[in-house]
């Protein structure tokens, strides 16, 4: 049988990768956004035609989509782990804003089992 310790270290380990999970899909979606900016910067700066590069960035535009809709899903699963986390006991307290790099915000999360 499992001790009180391992559940919460293994809820630890599981929000740490959600938390990381989170935070390289936003990463994801920044470098695209900023790589549609400097396609359009570079495309000005060389004086091109607007369809030169259209259909690259077209692709960049549907890579981001992609990218909301598996942030989307990773959300959901947030909650439906947050769900299971309530479930086997295990409660967290200091979680704060999510104001904080994904880093620092899984070293401000206490998992502690409940009885």
């Amino acid at each position: 049988m499992e001790s009180k310790v391992e559940k919460v270290f293994v809820a630890k380990k599981v929000a740490t990768k959600l938390y990381a999970t989170e935070a390289a899909l936003d990463a994801a979606m920044t470098e695209a956004a900023e790589l549609i900016g400097e396609m359009v910067k570079a495309r000005a700066e060389l004086g091109l035609s607007a369809v030169v590069g259209d259909q690259a960035q077209a692709k960049i535009v549907e890579a981001i989509a992609a990218l909301g809709e598996a942030r989307t899903a990773v959300v959901a699963a947030h909650a439906d782990l947050d769900e299971v986390r309530r479930r086997i006991g295990v409660r967290t307290k200091g979680l704060g804003f999510l104001d904080k790099p994904a880093a620092q915000a899984t070293e401000t999360v206490e998992l502690r089992e409940v009885g």
